[in-house]
């Protein structure tokens, strides 16, 4: 349905604004692109977007255009019915705009350029979880698009989460490793929480209002606005950090699809131009000591792997992951050997345990042996039955001590151990289920058979509709028994 737009009454200002002086120089939002700003391989990277081809509104290079107050009425009122989210216009919203759009357009410029690189990630995990696809703005007022952000209130990554929460969404944060800066890791948990979070409050803008100061404060504000559930009603209540949250990310709804409108386009820094990649390692390494092998970047590759906080990899119970430019991948492989072998131990500061015991380890690929790049919705259960081997096998040829795998993740597969009854995938079937048990799982609300499957470890989707021929996948009925196949403990 096409919405008619009023007439534009353009405006060419300069690079002062009028609305920006309500956003005060503590605003959290404010604070994470000035962070984006800082960094070394954006700041002195050269634009590489052919601006000219892009103008399509015949704008000055320099020019900064501005609208009448019912123009941005009318394009939020257009976007507006295209979401579940309210994207209201206020006086709040319009100064976020003028941020986004005015007084840090390089900045937004280079987002539009990350979110290429970030956005394809967070709409799979999105649609994984049937959420709403403008989640993905969130990311952008969270952290700037930038994996290693840190908040002065200690919260980090893309997704900014506080240590506890990140912990209790399953990722791992210690000394060494610091789950929440890895993408894919951190979208996942960022998807399940939001997802709990408007199960609570059953609206979105609540929901993201507690995803900044966390429910506790929202109920609080909202018991303060006499019961209810209108985020604007609670507004005046809620931690003055968290007040500019919902209308910072109705604005990154508006200028992400409107910055053309605003002679803005995406800028790919070069650091954010290479195909990223990932390798699997079993080993303890130095991420500097990595690059001098690979004769690469060394700040490069830091950058890439903010999840390990002291440049260190440390051996851990699986296979750990690293990013590397596409390029280097090739290198990589070809020099393992020697990688494998580089990490000597600094006595006088203490790694851990498990750095040590594994030092030496080398994973150089057998003969006869294949790789397998794990797929979003995969499980090892899946995996072994579509390759006719077994899962304990795969576990023992990866060195996998549970289930969880992750998409992207690479899994060694022995074509000369493959089992001889195992001639087809039915037949795989049936020979490993002769060490399963079955159980029962009661669908709950928001229930999906990814979702089930994930918490069964070696269990799939196929394995669920296989066991359950009736089920209907799309919908499931609430209180339906589905039977589950699990390994003999």
């Amino acid at each position: 349905m096409s919405i008619r737009l009023l007439t534009i009454a353009l405006v060419i200002v300069p690079c002062a604004l009028r609305a920006q002086d309500s956003i005060a120089p503590g605003d959290p939002v404010l604070e994470r692109i000035d962070e984006l700003s800082r960094l070394p391989w954006l700041k002195h990277d050269p634009f590489t977007t052919d601006v000219a081809k892009l103008n399509t509104h015949g704008f000055a290079p320099d020019a900064v255009p501005s609208y009448p107050p019912a123009e941005y009425r009318q394009r939020l009122l257009a976007l507006d019915q295209l979401t579940p989210f309210k994207l209201t216009y206020n006086d709040q919203v319009q100064a976020y705009i003028d941020l986004y759009a005015v007084r840090k357009r390089e900045q937004t410029a280079r987002m539009l350029g990350l979110a290429q690189q970030y956005f394809p990630i967070f709409e799979e995990a999105l649609d994984r979880y049937k959420l709403p696809q403008e989640l993905k703005y969130l990311a952008v007022v969270e952290s700037a698009l930038y994996p290693g952000a840190r908040s002065r209130a200690a919260a980090v990554g893309l997704w900014q989460f506080m240590i506890g929460t990140g912990k209790l969404y399953g990722l791992r944060v210690d000394s060494y490793v610091d789950e929440r800066c890895d993408i894919y890791k951190s979208t996942d948990a960022a998807c399940r929480y939001l997802r709990d979070l408007h199960e609570i409050f059953g609206d979105w803008e609540l929901a993201l209002a507690a995803y900044n100061c966390g429910p506790g404060n929202v109920n609080k504000a909202i018991r303060r606005a006499g019961g209810t559930l209108d985020y604007w009603k609670i507004y005046d209540h809620l931690p003055r950090e968290t007040r500019g949250y919902v209308p910072a990310f109705i604005a990154v709804n508006y200028i992400f699809n409107q910055a053309s409108a605003h002679n803005i386009y995406p800028v790919i820094p070069n650091y954010c131009a290479y195909e990223v990649d990932t390798i699997q390692v079993n080993y303890p390494l130095e991420l500097d000591q990595l690059a001098a092998i690979l004769n690469a970047d060394t700040e490069e590759i830091r950058n890439l792997n903010p999840v390990y906080k002291r440049g260190l990899v440390p051996a851990l119970k699986e296979p750990a992951t690293i990013y590397l430019p596409q390029t280097l991948v090739t290198s990589f492989i070809q020099l393992e050997d020697s990688i494998s072998r580089s990490y000597v131990p600094d006595m006088s500061t203490p790694a851990p345990a498990t750095a040590y015991a594994s030092a030496s380890r080398s994973v150089s690929p057998k003969e006869g042996t294949r790789t397998h790049v794990v797929r979003h919705g995969e499980s090892l259960g899946l995996i072994a039955q579509r390759n006719k081997v077994s899962i304990h096998d795969l576990r023992k040829w990866n060195h996998l001590r549970g289930d969880r795998i992750h998409a992207g993740q690479r899994l060694v597969l022995q074509s000369g151990e493959v089992p001889a009854q195992a001639k087809s995938a039915d037949e795989a079937g049936t020979s490993r289920e002769k060490g399963v048990e079955y159980i029962y799982h009661t669908v709950q609300p928001g229930d999906t058979l990814w979702g089930i499957a994930q918490n069964y470890p070696g269990v799939s989707v196929e394995d669920l509709k296989r066991l359950n021929g009736d089920v209907n996948t799309k919908h499931l009925t609430v209180g339906k028994k589905l039977r589950v196949g699990v390994e003999k403990g």
